[in-house]
C-alpha cells in the first residue's frame, strides 16, 4: 500500500496536466523566438490540435514527481515534462498516419492527418520533435550545462533509434510490413517503442536532482518496471475495453495480427505479470522511503486505468 489517497493522487495528476497544458501553450504560441524567422499559422494550430486538451499527462508527471524526490523545483521538472510531452505528441501524430497505423480517432477526436491532411501531419510531428530538443536545453531547467546535456542524450536514446523510433519499425516489421512477418521479441518491442520514453520519465527526476548511482538506478529499475506494466494493461484495454471510454479503436492488435503480451500470455497470465511488475517497482523505490508514496500510487493508477 502506498502512503498516499487515491483522490489525492488524482488531484496531483490533475494539477500537473494543467500546469503542462498551460505551459505547452505558451511554448506552443505563435511568438517568435530568437534565430527564428516565422512560425507558420497552419503548422502551429496542427501542434496545437495535436498537443493541448490532450491526455493524463503521465509523463510529464513521472517527470514532476521524480524529481520532487530529491527536492527540484517544480517548474524546472515541468518544463523537462513539456519537452518529453511534445515527443509523445509528436509520435502519436505519426503513429496515427495512413502509413503507420492508419488510425482515424486519437482523444475522441478525428486524428491530425483527417483533421487536415498528411502533409501538415507529417511537419507538425517533425516540427514537435524538434521543439522538444530546444526546450530541453533551455538554462531555465537547470543552472549546470552538465545536467542539461544529460537530459537531452537520455531524451535523444529514448526516443530515437535505440528506442521509440526503433520500436516503432519492429512492431511494424512484426505485422510483416516488410515482406514475412518476422518474430516478436514482445519484451523489446515493449521497452523501445512505449516503455523508453515512460522510463525517460523516472530518470529524469534522477538527473535534474544529480542522484547518486545508486538512487539513479531505483528509478530506472522502477521506471522499467511501470513501463512494462503500462504496456500489458494497453494490450489488456486493447482487447477487453470500451471504445468510447478510451477515445480510439480497440481490437486493432488482433485486426492487425500483433503478438503482445496478452497473445503470449493469455488475459490472466498477464495481469499476473502486472502484478508481479507492481512488486519490482515497490521494491526499487524502498530507498527513497515515503518520499516515493507518489511514483508507487502511479504504478498503481497505471496497471489500473481504464482508458
Amino acid at each position: 500500500m502506498t502512503g498516499i489517497q487515491p483522490s489525492d493522487f488524482v488531484k496531483r495528476l490533475d494539477k500537473t496536466a494543467e500546469d503542462t497544458e498551460v505551459l505547452l501553450g505558451k511554448l506552443l504560441s505563435d511568438e517568435v523566438l530568437s534565430d527564428e524567422i516565422f512560425r507558420p499559422k497552419r503548422l502551429i494550430e496542427a501542434m496545437r490540435y495535436s498537443s493541448l486538451n490532450g491526455g493524463k499527462r503521465l509523463r510529464p508527471f513521472l517527470v514532476v514527481e521524480s524529481a520532487a524526490v530529491f527536492g527540484v523545483a517544480r517548474q524546472s521538472a515541468l518544463l523537462a515534462g513539456a519537452a518529453l510531452e511534445c515527443i509523445h505528441c509528436y509520435s502519436l501524430i505519426h503513429d496515427d498516419l495512413p502509413a503507420m497505423d492508419n488510425s482515424d480517432l486519437r482523444r475522441g477526436r478525428p486524428t491530425l492527418h483527417k483533421a487536415y491532411d498528411d502533409a501538415t501531419a507529417i511537419l507538425a510531428g517533425d516540427a514537435l520533435l524538434t521543439i522538444a530538443f530546444d526546450i530541453i536545453t533551455r538554462d531555465e531547467i537547470h543552472p549546470e550545462a552538465g545536467v542539461r546535456l544529460a537530459l537531452t542524450r537520455a531524451l535523444a536514446r529514448a526516443s530515437g533509434v535505440g528506442g521509440m523510433a526503433g520500436g516503432q519499425i519492429l512492431d511494424l516489421a512484426g505485422e510483416g510490413r516488410f515482406g514475412d512477418r518476422e518474430p516478436v521479441d514482445v519484451a523489446r518491442l515493449q521497452q523501445m517503442k512505449t516503455g523508453a520514453l515512460l522510463r525517460f520519465g523516472c530518470i529524469a527526476g534522477a538527473i535534474l536532482g544529480k542522484g547518486s548511482q545508486k538512487e539513479c538506478q531505483a528509478l530506472d529499475d522502477y521506471g522499467r518496471a511501470l513501463g512494462e506494466a503500462f504496456q500489458i494493461a494497453d494490450d489488456l484495454l486493447d482487447v477487453e475495453g470500451d471504445a468510447a471510454a478510451l477515445g480510439k479503436q480497440t481490437g486493432q492488435d488482433a485486426a492487425l495480427g500483433k503478438t503482445t503480451f496478452v497473445t503470449q500470455l493469455g488475459i490472466e497470465g498477464a495481469r499476473q505479470r502486472v502484478r508481479d511488475l507492481l512488486a519490482k517497482g515497490d521494491s526499487a523505490l524502498s530507498i527513497f522511503g515515503n518520499r516515493a508514496d507518489v511514483l508507487r500510487a502511479a504504478a498503481r493508477f497505471v496497471a489500473e486505468r481504464k482508458n
